[in-house]
């Protein structure tokens, strides 16, 4: 009797997946109400659209154009991204929320949740109670029929793995040709830093996004695209106080609970142990930066 519980619980926690976008309705989704027509010479949706990024396998499922937008996102106002319930949320993490112009090649952060995402304090359980996210998405921004969306995540407990989603946008009312934020964060992927369990400790792996540098990202047809090397935060961020103080040998920094910094405001890494380098991919970036 115990076996088939075991084994009902371990079908379930298959069907249930992890965390995964809903609005804007990723690519590949069959989940979604509204689905946008999957490109020409893709024949089905993703069903393993919770599971996580596969560790040595591309960020990005396809690079195949989409045919159409999920949604449209005006610059200058609040944008909304929404996830589906029901999904393991592991504790909580690090997440970010990027645009690309380039399908992903490169993709520069608008907003992050670090430490609880998907939680409104620590906690240690797969029972999310935060399913939705609304930040300024910047004045600034450039305008576009064909910019995309890249959330991924970093999970608190469990596995070391990378979690991303992308979705095609239509930007309008951009001010300007470029945005400068900062380049997106991969961990736990083959050729990049990994970072450890949180273990009740939720600055780990910071470091990686704190130290993150700009990268300018521009909508085609516009000029000024490229690496600036800088490490300054562009975009907006939500900290989220430790919940325990960190291993013996680390000097965790006390951060603002639930900051939110201005998209064009800038911030001082503040060190934070146990320290970890990412990887910056080259500029030009690999041809496969989301799922």
């Amino acid at each position: 009797m115990l076996f088939k519980v075991a084994i009902l619980t371990a079908l379930i926690s298959s069907v249930a997946g992890h965390m995964a976008m809903s609005e804007p309705c990723p690519r590949f989704s069959p989940n979604c109400a509204n689905k946008p027509p999957l490109p020409a010479g893709v024949s089905d949706y993703d069903y393993s659209i919770k599971s996580p990024v596969p560790y040595d396998g591309p960020l990005m499922k396809s690079d195949i154009p989409w045919p159409e937008s999920a949604t449209t996102w005006t610059a200058g106002q609040p944008a909304t991204v929404k996830f589906q319930p029901g999904g393991a949320a592991h504790g909580g993490g690090h997440c970010q929320f990027s645009i690309s112009y380039d399908n992903g090649k490169t993709a520069a952060v608008v907003h992050e949740v670090l430490q609880h995402c998907f939680f409104s304090g620590a906690s240690g359980g797969n029972g999310a109670d935060v399913f939705e996210y609304t930040f300024p998405l910047p004045a600034t921004m450039p305008s576009s029929d064909n910019a995309l969306l890249i959330w991924t995540w970093v999970n608190a407990v469990g596995n070391r793995e990378f979690y991303a989603n992308s979705a095609t946008l239509k930007i309008v009312g951009g001010s300007g040709n470029s945005y400068t934020g900062k380049q997106m964060t991969i961990a736990n992927h083959a050729g990049y830093e990994t970072i450890p369990e949180f273990s009740g400790n939720y600055a780990t792996g910071m470091q990686l996004y704190t130290n993150a540098p700009n990268i300018t990202i521009t909508a085609p047809g516009s000029s000024g695209a490229g690496y600036t090397g800088e490490h300054v935060a562009s975009a907006s961020t939500i900290v989220e106080p430790p919940s325990a103080p960190a291993a013996p040998t680390s000097s965790a920094p006390a951060y603002d609970s639930a900051t939110l910094a201005s998209p064009t405001a800038s911030a001082t890494p503040v060190p934070v142990a146990p320290v970890y380098h990412a990887r910056v991919a080259p500029i030009p970036a690999p041809p496969s930066k989301c799922a």
